[in-house]
């Protein structure tokens, strides 16, 4: 089976690697990882790195600068790309923040500029695979994974999943604070990437989550409570994915982000780069450098909210996990080995389901929402979930209207749709603001211009 990772000197590719050694092989026998990435550096210092990992089942590694060879006879592609590099993201982050409104990677203005610059390359991805390797599986990795994904389905149909390793975390974390294991658990979970709400967990038919939120002591184990605060989650009666404290503690998280030294996106692309600056030089030490970065980029995840919260270092428990082990879950799913239950970014009518009718009934068809689903070879089938209604319906409903028109602005070079796609955003006070953060960003960033060309 041949694994293509697009994004192939991306700095989590060696997560994917480890975790696939511990897979059995007669659940995933991946016998070629292809690496393609548009620099050659960063491939070079990933070989390095994986040459070094202490592991002794790797598949036959390789590495390409050319996508149609990369893509060409693939079974499962891994998009992972990041147009404009860490450089684009700081100006993501930076630019609304002087307007006075979020600056974070995929919430908000800074997500649709990210967007507006991976849309044509993911869509130049999809026609590729649907030419090249048209039975392969797509598991999308690439930010914002909702848009992402949505505007990939046009061309590639169910065959392109989305997934997001946050969804996954929150339920494994309220299963650990009640004394279960997830698979013990039945759970209901909805919403879009980064956008969603854990609102029932049963076991044996009982339900679990009143207990969890209304003991303290079980409720402050939940990075998410501690994040969002833990009296606003019992007010809800439901547990936010931890993105949510961008939505529901906006004016901190502005002021905080605002007042840090460095953004996220400014401390990420310093620290990368040094790394992949230290391992050129020091190719033996590859791995040991990696290992030491991705340490810290693990535990300063989510400082600013951290900070807001007072919070304190990341528990342990709450470094495990990753992309990858859902990746390559679904993957084991699809190639036939267990079926598995996960939540992952579906169409609103996905088609295996066979009904036709739409989960979320207030959006449209095409609509990625995230909710669990069962998957076997045929794919994800998603599960019943309640209905999504007040307050919750109206943001997932506003977000995505205004993510949808960022794939239209994109596809039709419209700049004043993406105008709007910014100011419509619910975490953007002032229209005049969007179109002043729009016109920057053409400035800025040459690939979010050349969209508009």
């Amino acid at each position: 089976m041949k694994l293509t990772i697009v994004g192939g000197g991306g700095f989590r590719v060696p997560q994917i690697v480890e975790a696939l050694s511990h897979r059995p092989g007669d659940q995933l026998d991946v016998s070629e990882l292809c690496l393609f990435d548009t620099s050659a550096e960063r491939l070079r210092v990933m070989i390095h790195v994986l040459d070094q990992l202490p592991i002794v089942r790797k598949p036959r590694i390789t590495a390409t600068a050319d996508l149609t060879e990369a893509v060409t006879g693939a079974d499962f592609v891994f998009s992972a790309i990041r147009v404009a590099g860490t450089e684009g993201r700081v100006r993501d982050e930076l630019i609304p923040l002087s307007h006075g409104i979020i600056g974070q990677e995929t919430v908000g203005p800074g997500g649709y500029a990210y967007a507006m610059r991976t849309i044509p390359a993911a869509l130049d991805l999809a026609h590729l695979v649907s030419e090249r390797a048209p039975n392969a599986w797509v598991i999308n990795f690439t930010n914002p994974a909702g848009i992402i994904t949505q505007a990939m389905r046009q061309i590639l149909g169910k065959r392109v999943i989305g997934i997001c390793d946050t969804p996954i975390g929150l339920v494994r974390r309220a299963a650990r604070t009640l004394g279960h294991r997830e698979a013990e658990l039945d759970y209901d979970y909805i919403g879009l990437n980064h956008l969603g709400w854990l609102r029932s967990v049963t076991a044996s038919g009982k339900e679990l989550l009143p207990r969890l939120l209304d003991t303290p002591e079980l409720l402050s184990q939940m990075e998410e409570a501690r994040l969002i605060g833990p009296q606003w989650v019992r007010a809800l009666g439901m547990i936010p994915n931890e993105y949510l404290f961008y939505y529901y503690r906006n004016r901190e998280a502005v002021a905080q982000i605002a007042a840090e030294e460095k953004t996220r996106g400014q401390f990420l692309s310093d620290q990368q780069n040094a790394f992949y600056r230290a391992a050129l030089a020091e190719p033996t030490r590859a791995a040991e450098l990696w290992d030491a970065a991705h340490r810290e980029r693990e535990e300063t995840y989510m400082a600013e909210a951290r900070e807001v919260a007072g919070d304190g270092a990341r528990e342990e428990d709450d470094l495990e996990g990753g992309y990858q082990e859902v990746a390559l879950d679904l993957m084991a799913a699809l190639s036939g080995g267990p079926s598995a239950r996960m939540i992952l970014g579906v169409s609103n009518t996905e088609a295996s389901t066979g009904s036709g009718r739409r989960i979320i009934p207030a959006l449209p068809d095409d609509a990625i929402i995230e909710v669990p689903c069962c998957v076997d070879t045929d794919g994800p089938v998603p599960a019943p979930v309640a209905p999504l209604d007040g307050a919750e319906l109206g943001l997932v409903t506003q977000v995505k209207a205004c993510e949808t028109m960022v794939i239209d602005a994109v596809t039709t070079k419209n700049r004043e749709l993406a105008w709007k796609a910014i100011a419509l955003h619910p975490l953007v006070d002032s229209a005049s603001a969007a179109r002043q953060i729009l016109d920057e960003y053409c400035e800025a960033i040459a690939e979010v211009a050349a969209v508009f060309e």
